[in-house]
């Protein structure tokens, strides 16, 4: 049994040498076969450097160099390419997530589980991150139809059948935990420790925040053209029995003011069925672009190994 750890890397120059150094020790230590893959996901410092030295130095180490910034999720997406291993491990590159708990991974992925996912004991994060997190789990939940109260991380062990199926996705804004709970059967949380980074401080913003909530949202699911078609449908229901109303009423009483029954009808009708269209216009919509094929969303301009 092969194992392949994908770590993207972002601004870590002091600190990755240091995880890939303990990643390994945790496999030597564990006579288990494996390779580390390190996507320099556009880092801004000395990143990309130190990742070639330890891919030129150590065998089992791959560095692959993104042409620009494109986000954890397409770092991921490119490292589940390149892997080889029968399991994939996906972990960050600042030692918040310790190597050696990968132990309880892979005894909960032995146990028959496609996809097990690290659940931390105390979370090191920030209260808006964790407050984030919390939302996205929900419509995580909800989107993906996922019945288990699972929480989700970066700290994960995916089985190879599950990994292929993620990278056959065409997707043009990849969101790999979305993909990974669409495309497995058997799911699991793992407890596992939780540490606060060894240097600097989480490159996750709010802007960062608001953009990969905005991508499962539109890119992922239907939950806003859902909301707005019920939206769209009550509406409509409520404009054509308003209509219905007055134009009884001026049939059986008369109006007051020539014409203001009519125009009331007529504006009533056609506003409800102008919102009723839209409403299945968006629902079309969700299935075109589900269907059009989108270009790569990442390109690759380097890689090293030894």
């Amino acid at each position: 049994m092969r194992f392949s750890v994908v770590i993207p890397v972002y601004n870590s120059a002091s600190v990755v040498e240091q995880t890939v150094t303990r990643v390994s020790e945790f496999f030597v230590l564990n006579a288990l076969e494996h390779e580390i893959i390190l996507v320099n996901d556009g880092s801004l410092d000395n990143s990309w450097n130190v990742i070639c030295e330890l891919a030129r130095k150590l065998p089992n180490v791959t560095g692959i160099n993104l042409l620009k910034n494109y986000g954890q999720h397409n770092a991921n997406l490119c490292g589940f390419r390149e892997s080889k291993g029968d399991y994939v491990v996906t972990m960050d590159d600042d030692l918040q997530n310790p190597p050696e708990e990968l132990g309880r991974l892979i005894e909960a992925a032995r146990q028959g589980y496609d996809l097990v996912i690290g659940r931390f004991e105390t979370k090191q994060h920030s209260l808006i991150r964790r407050l984030g997190s919390r939302a996205v789990g929900w419509l995580n939940r909800t989107a993906f139809e996922v019945k288990e109260d699972l929480v989700l991380s970066n700290f994960r062990i995916i089985r190879r059948d599950v990994v292929e199926r993620v990278c056959r996705d065409t997707s043009v804004a990849p969101y790999v935990p979305g993909l990974l709970l669409k495309y497995s059967a058997r799911r699991c949380n793992v407890l596992v420790r939780h540490l606060p980074r060894a240097n600097g401080k989480s490159n996750y913003t709010m802007r960062k925040l608001f953009k990969l909530v905005a991508t499962l949202v539109f890119n992922h699911s239907t939950i806003p053209l859902r909301y707005a078609a019920s939206f769209g449908f009550a509406v409509s229901g409520l404009s054509f029995s308003l209509g219905s109303f007055y134009l009884v009423q001026t049939l059986m009483r008369g109006s007051a003011v020539p014409g203001w029954a009519t125009l009331v009808v007529l504006m009533s009708f056609f506003n409800g069925m102008l919102i009723l269209l839209l409403s299945v216009i968006g629902e079309y919509l969700i299935r075109v672009l589900r269907e059009l094929g989108p270009h790569r969303s990442y390109e690759v301009s380097e890689v090293v190994r030894r």
